[in-house]
């Protein structure tokens, strides 16, 4: 690797790290015709696939020359900061020899504005398709889609990329207009339908005729700063549950505002990134997505911000306690899914175990439910009602109580914060323990 290229790996790789809009794929790009690579049940970005392996990407930027200003990003072009512009040959010569020497499982792209939205999409795009159809890599790809950018270079784009993702960056227009005034959410919004149409159609394709190209085959992404503007979390969740519905989104990505420029006025002066916060609405997202929650019933009106002392699910059932206590033994699955402790595969084995016999402690302990949790919000043969006259405030002290204490025995490893989670699905983004 020449000395020229390497100072731009070191500045463009290290410009890249502010964007957490990636995961495990989701593809199922097979390797065709001797190829390089696959992009079978690979991901990027040291994340994990649903087998369980971690994996890793190539995460880097095609360029941090920008001709936007925007007040919360490194790159910015008011910023003095060392620049750098990799050719569509340099990048693609670096991924392909990345991966050859097993550094790598895939590519992660995006980029600076460079001259306007076209010039730097359509580059973006060459690299995805320089590698497609030159180097014969099959492995996976995400590209950045530039706001702004033409349909016709979105549309090609989709054909080269397993994973294509556009960033709202901030949860309003009014205050992305404020912090960014070249942007608007129309830029962002009329590619993002561009591609979910494209997916759409690309499926009907596929049905007709099975040799059909792919067209984003991992769906698309997107990615909300937390902290840098007055939003409350619930008007993010409520963005984020009308991105999943009307826009079929794979992942709302929610990245903590890193005071990178302290100095603008227009931003919050803050010591540090609200982590604990971000952690929430992770947990909040994997709710709606995977346990049947919706937005307004996480958050409402009178209670727009998460509670920092307990995980989300726990503190819908203290808010909700005439739900409780649940019988497992006759509750529905959507109502098992609600009871703190309960996971995705536990509520299902719970669903299949009760058919054969009347549930009690000792199987649900067995099934994986976390019964110093889940104790006070169900009843089964034997177990009594604790929360018969217990008030939210004492019952979520108590709780509290027990797991501090829980974390002081080092003979308990169980550190989980959101109990149940090390049993569902796919690995989420990395969570804090408070």
């Amino acid at each position: 690797m020449s000395k020229p290229v390497q100072e731009k790996l070191k500045i463009l790789a290290d410009a890249a790290k502010y964007d957490v809009s990636c995961a495990s794929s989701g593809s199922n790009r097979q390797n065709i015709s001797k190829g390089i690579g696959s992009g079978v049940a690979c991901g990027i970005c040291h994340s994990f696939t649903q087998d369980g392996r971690c994996i890793s990407l190539l995460k880097i930027l095609m360029s941090n020359h920008c001709i936007y200003d925007c007040a919360y990003c490194i790159n910015r072009k008011s910023n003095d900061r060392p620049r750098a512009t990799f050719t569509v040959e340099e990048l693609t010569s670096l991924t392909i020899n990345f991966y050859r020497r097993n550094y790598i499982e895939g590519l992660f792209l995006s980029s600076g504005v460079v001259k306007n939205p076209d010039f730097t999409m359509e580059r973006m795009m060459m690299v995805a398709k320089k590698l497609r159809l030159e180097e014969n890599y099959n492995g996976y790809i995400h590209l950045k889609a530039i706001p702004g950018a033409s349909e016709e270079l979105i549309r090609q784009a989709g054909l080269y990329a397993d994973r294509l993702s556009i960033n709202i960056e901030i949860p309003t227009e009014q205050q992305l207009k404020k912090l960014a005034p070249e942007k608007d959410f129309k830029g962002v919004f009329v590619p993002m339908g561009l591609i979910r149409q494209g997916i759409i159609q690309n499926k009907e394709e596929r049905r007709k005729f099975r040799k059909a190209p792919l067209f984003t085959p991992a769906g698309q992404s997107t990615q909300l700063i937390v902290g840098a503007t007055p939003e409350s979390d619930r008007q993010i969740l409520m963005l984020a549950s009308g991105l999943y519905g009307k826009q079929q989104l794979k992942r709302v990505y929610y990245s903590a505002y890193l005071p990178v420029n302290s100095y603008d006025q227009r931003l919050p002066a803050i010591e540090g990134p609200p982590l604990l916060r971000e952690n929430r609405l992770y947990q909040s997202d994997w709710l709606m997505r995977f346990y049947k929650f919706q937005a307004n019933e996480i958050l409402n009106e009178n209670q727009p911000f998460l509670d920092p002392d307990v995980d989300p699910k726990l503190a819908y059932a203290l808010g909700n306690l005439h739900l409780y206590p649940v019988n497992v033994n006759t509750a529905d699955y959507e109502m098992i899914l609600r009871i703190p402790g309960v996971g995705v595969q536990s509520a299902q084995r719970i669903i299949m175990s009760r058919r054969h016999r009347k549930l009690n402690s000792m199987h649900l302990k067995k099934i994986g439910v976390v019964l110093k949790r889940a104790k006070y919000f169900i009843t089964c043969n034997e177990l009594p009602v604790y929360t018969k006259d217990l008030m939210p405030e004492r019952l979520k002290h108590q709780i509290l109580l027990e797991s501090t204490n829980k974390r002081r025995n080092p003979l308990d490893t169980q550190l989980s914060l959101f109990a149940g989670f090390n049993q569902a699905l796919p690995a989420a983004p990395k969570m804090l323990k408070p």
